[in-house]
C-alpha cells in the first residue's frame, strides 16, 4: 500500500510543478534552435533538479525537474516541470526564445520567497536587496531579515495556503519562488500573471544537492561568480570530512525522531539526513527507500532501533530540554538504549536558526555530526552549532 501511495503522490507533485510554471515543453527541434552550451561557469554537480545552458547571446535556458524523478532516471517529458530563458536586462529588443520557455529579465529586482530555504540562498548570496516578500518571521533569527519586515521592506504575504494577494501586488514581485509540493494556493498567485519558479532543493536526497540550488538563485540575481564560489567552499569542506568520516573503523547506528500520536515521525532511507548521516560515518537504522518522512509504529521502530548507538531530536521544546523531558512526553523512550546511556544527539529549533542556515551549511550540519559520531576525526576544541550530545 505504501508502494502505491508513492506513486500517488509522486503523480500528484508531478502536476502540481508543472502548473507552476504554465509552459509547454519543448521539442527536440525548439531546443536545439536555441544553439545553447553547457554553462561551464555554472557546472552542476549534486543537484538533479536543474540544469543551465547558456546560448551564444547570453540567454541562459534553465530546465527545473523534480529531483527524485531526475535522479530515478524518469524520462525527460515526464521529470521536467518548468522552462524558463533568463534574458540579460539590457538586451533588446527581446530574442527570439525556444518554444515553451518563459522569458525572465535578469538580475530580477524584486522577488518573494516561500521557505527558509529559499531565503538562505539569498543570505548567503548578499542578496537581501532583492527579496520583496516573505512567508513570516516565526521562528526567524536573522536579524537583517527582520528588521527590514519592521522597516516595511519586505511585506509578510501569509502562509502557504493562505496567501494575501494585495500585499503580493503590492510587493510588485517580478517572481515569485515558490514550493509547489506542499500545501498550495497558487491558483491565486497564478491569476496575478507573475511568473512563479519551482524551487526544489528540499527534494535534493543529498545535503550537497539541496545546497547546489544557491547557483539558481546565482542565476537571477546576477550573482553567479559569489554562488559558483560560495558552493566551493561549501563542496571542499564537505567533501574534505566525508572522506575522513569514510575511513573509519566502526559506524555507530543512528535513530531519529519522537513519538507523535500513536505513531514514530522519522524520516526516510533515501532521505538528506540519511545521507548526512552516513556521510559521517554513522548507519541509519531505516533502511527503506522513501525520500521524505514516514510514520512508523513504536513496536516496528523499536525492532529496529532499541539499540541504537546514538538518537537525533530536532524539535521546538518550550524551555529546557533534558533526558527527564523526553522520559516525560512517554515512558517509553526510556527503553531506547540511546536514552538509558545518555547519547541523544539534540537541536532545538527555538535557539538554533536550523531551517534558515542549514540549507547553505550541510558542512557545518557535517562536522557537528562527526564530532560527535567520530571525536578523534576534529579538533579536541571544536564547539557544535547546530548539534550536541543533550545533557542531563
Amino acid at each position: 500500500m505504501n508502494h502505491h501511495l508513492r506513486i500517488l503522490g509522486t503523480a500528484l507533485s508531478t502536476i502540481a510543478v508543472c502548473m507552476a510554471c504554465r509552459p509547454g515543453v519543448p521539442s527536440a527541434a525548439a531546443a536545439g534552435a536555441a544553439a545553447a552550451t553547457a554553462d561551464s561557469t555554472l557546472a552542476v554537480t549534486y543537484a538533479h533538479g536543474f540544469t543551465v545552458s547558456t546560448r551564444a547571446d547570453g540567454v541562459r535556458l534553465v530546465d527545473i525537474s523534480d529531483p527524485q524523478r531526475a535522479a530515478a532516471d524518469v524520462p525527460d517529458g515526464d521529470a521536467t516541470a518548468c522552462h524558463l530563458a533568463l534574458v540579460p536586462r539590457s538586451a533588446a529588443p527581446m530574442p527570439a526564445l525556444p518554444d515553451g520557455y518563459t522569458p525572465v529579465r535578469v538580475p530580477v529586482q524584486r522577488a518573494i520567497v516561500m521557505t527558509m530555504l529559499q531565503l538562505s540562498n539569498f543570505v548567503v548570496l548578499d542578496a537581501l536587496d532583492v527579496v520583496r516578500g516573505i512567508t513570516g518571521t516565526k521562528n526567524l533569527f536573522n536579524a537583517e531579515v527582520r528588521r527590514r519586515v519592521g522597516a516595511g521592506q519586505i511585506v509578510k504575504i501569509g502562509m502557504e495556503g493562505n496567501f494575501d494577494t494585495e500585499l503580493i501586488l503590492s510587493a510588485e514581485p517580478e517572481v515569485i519562488f515558490i514550493s509547489p509540493f506542499k500545501r498550495g494556493g497558487y491558483d491565486a498567485l497564478r491569476e496575478t500573471g507573475i511568473t512563479l519558479i519551482p524551487h526544489l532543493g528540499y527534494k535534493e536526497l543529498t545535503p550537497l544537492g539541496q545546497a547546489e540550488w544557491l547557483k539558481l538563485v546565482g542565476l537571477f540575481t546576477g550573482k553567479e561568480q559569489e554562488a559558483a564560489r560560495v558552493f566551493a567552499g561549501i563542496e571542499q569542506r564537505y567533501n574534505s570530512l566525508r572522506t575522513r568520516a569514510a575511513q573509519v573503523a566502526r559506524r555507530p547506528t543512528v535513530l531519529s525522531g519522537e513519538m507523535h500520536g500513536t505513531g514514530w515521525y522519522a524520516v526516510g532511507g533515501r532521505s538528506t539526513l540519511a545521507q548526512l548521516f552516513r556521510d559521517a560515518g554513522a548507519e541509519y537504522v531505516v533502511k527503506d527507500d522513501n525520500t521524505g518522512g514516514v510514520s512508523i509504529d513504536f513496536e516496528q521502530l523499536y525492532a529496529m532501533a532499541a539499540d541504537a548507538d546514538y538518537w537525533r531530536i530536532l524539535n521546538s521544546y518550550p524551555g529546557h530540554f533534558s533526558y527527564d523531558a523526553l522520559l516525560a512526553a512517554d515512558a517509553r523512550n526510556g527503553l531506547f538504549r540511546a536514552a538509558r546511556e545518555h547519547r541523544v544527539i539534540y537541536c532545538n529549533m527555538r535557539q538554533s536558526a536550523y531551517y534558515e542556515r542549514t540549507p547553505v551549511e550541510p558542512d557545518v550540519l557535517l562536522a557537528d555530526l562527526v564530532a560527535i559520531f567520530h571525536p578523534e576525526l576534529m579538533p579536541a576544541d571544536y564547539e557544535p552549532t547546530f548539534y550536541r550530545l543533550l545533557e542531563d
